[in-house]
């Protein structure tokens, strides 16, 4: 099988694993936006801003470093345990301070009103930076199939008490029909925004059970020499980690700060409809980093990243077009009539995580090389700009001013990531080719959203025209990647 086909088969897979189980949660968008006020859904929000930051915090990058190591590391089972190790010191560190300091972190953390989230934030975290490992060594011994299996289940659970007390068990009650007393218990127990993170918790625990025999096939030892080596190279990944978190999410923090919840609730709602490109980036990282690292040592290694990238940009731009056209269906099927109000920054906020994609894609370059300091000093970068007009900007322009914040941050980083990158690890980018791709997306996005918006027969027209000229331009290659 051939490189760029081996490829494309553990990126499909690894897709599966990543696609499907965000896009039934993301379904789970109707049902949360039904089932909550958008203040509730603001709530639910600040949860998982949290749990994004604490998650980067634990982890310190331990998952990248385990990639850049298990290829030249000869004895598997000390990088195994010493990274496993080292997480689950962090976790229980974590655990301490956190119920030691309870009362200042539900203040912090804005739990004051429902103390039981904190205890719900502990154990998410907790059992999730303990499956990090063993998720990172199915991935990289080549498991696809076992990851995505894992992965799947711990979705179905999630999905399942999702739909039974957010959706089935109100309707139930307000039909007048008998529920068993045990689950009425339960229901009236606790506010229903809560139900949301006992999915979580429950899934993330089941799943745990599922990678502890991967974690028993190995000898246990700690090897300092090799934690200090994957130290080095991870801090500057956790940092990059951190300012990627605020770029993410500060927006949504600072709109419930400078205008109210309802406006964070509408926002981060509407932001759920970017998930179709973020769906697409994570498939794509989850195939291209180990196969970017194990394919380093190849002859031919810059040319076929620089084909990867043409590629990435070719379906991210089509990703992109496709949904600003169908935007109004979109809106219709996943997100309650209430919070439509900002759909206005989808497009924006599509394009900011397509330059985001090109930006991950760019990044093999400092990784390979080790000068990971690049990646904390690009997304401090980012964080600066998101900071500077979010803080700046909201105020006068409101929640619009977010999007355009993130935009500007994902490009920048974009932007020197190429040409720093240029003089470190030279990799041959057609960029003629590739950006006029991203250029033509972003005029066609612009024109059907803004004079063509619901006219599918004129918008439909312009996406099939740009596939065709991507297609013609690309033929031979397509052809004789599938003919290998």
């Amino acid at each position: 099988m051939s490189t760029l086909k081996r490829f494309f088969k553990d990126t499909i897979i690894y897709g599966i694993a990543a696609v499907l189980p965000r896009v039934i949660n993301f379904l789970l968008v109707r049902v949360h936006t039904d089932a909550l006020p958008t203040d509730n859904y603001a709530e639910n929000t600040n949860f998982y801003i949290w749990a994004a930051l604490f998650s980067v915090l634990l982890t310190f990058g331990m998952e990248t470093a385990f990639f850049r190591f298990y290829k030249a590391e000869e004895k598997k089972d000390a990088l195994v345990s010493t990274a496993f190790i080292s997480v689950f010191a962090s976790a229980a560190l974590f655990i301490i301070l956190a119920f030691t300091f309870s009362d200042f972190f539900t203040t912090i953390f804005d739990f004051g009103g429902n103390p039981l989230q904190l205890k719900l934030l502990i154990g998410i975290l907790a059992i999730d930076t303990l499956a990090v490992i063993p998720f990172a060594y199915l991935r990289a011994s080549n498991r696809p199939i076992k990851y995505t299996t894992i992965k799947l289940i711990n979705v179905g659970i999630i999905v399942s008490i999702n739909l039974l007390f957010l959706k089935f068990i109100p309707e139930f009650k307000e039909s007048g029909k008998d529920i068993p007393s045990f689950l009425n218990t339960i229901f009236n127990s606790t506010a229903i925004v809560n139900f949301i993170f006992i999915a979580n918790i429950i899934g993330s625990a089941i799943v745990l059970l599922f990678l502890v025999p991967y974690l028993l096939k190995f000898k246990w030892s700690f090897n300092t020499i090799l934690f200090k080596k994957m130290l080095s190279y991870s801090w500057p990944i956790a940092v990059a980690g951190i300012a990627y978190v605020i770029n993410e999410n500060l927006d949504k923090y600072l709109i419930g700060q400078f205008i109210d919840k309802n406006a964070m609730g509408i926002y981060a709602a509407c932001y759920k409809l970017a998930i179709f490109m973020n769906l697409y980036i994570m498939a794509f990282r989850l195939g291209a980093e180990p196969f970017f690292f194990n394919h380093s040592d190849h002859k031919d290694a810059k040319e076929t990243y620089a084909r990867i990238l043409n590629y990435f940009i070719i379906v991210g731009s089509l990703v992109f077009v496709g949904i600003v056209v169908f935007i109004d269906v979109l809106k219709q099927l996943f997100i309650n009539q209430q919070y439509w109000e900002a759909i206005v920054i989808v497009p924006i906020v599509l394009l900011a995580n397509l330059f985001l994609g090109v930006y991950h894609n760019l990044a093999i370059w400092y990784k390979l090389t080790d000068k990971t300091r690049y990646a904390m000093l690009f997304s401090i970068i980012g964080a600066v700009i998101t900071i500077i007009i979010n803080v700046a900007l909201i105020p006068v322009f409101g929640f619009i001013a977010s999007a355009w914040a993130t935009l500007f941050a994902y490009g920048t980083m974009m932007v020197l990531s190429y040409f720093i990158g240029k003089k470190h690890y030279p990799v041959p980018y057609n960029l003629k080719k590739s950006g006029s791709y991203l250029i033509a997306s972003m005029v066609i996005s612009f024109v059907s959203f803004t004079y063509f918006r619901e006219n599918y027969f004129i918008s439909i027209g312009l996406v099939l025209a740009f596939g065709i000229l991507i297609f013609w331009n690309e033929k031979k290659e397509l052809l004789a990647i599938i003919k290998r």
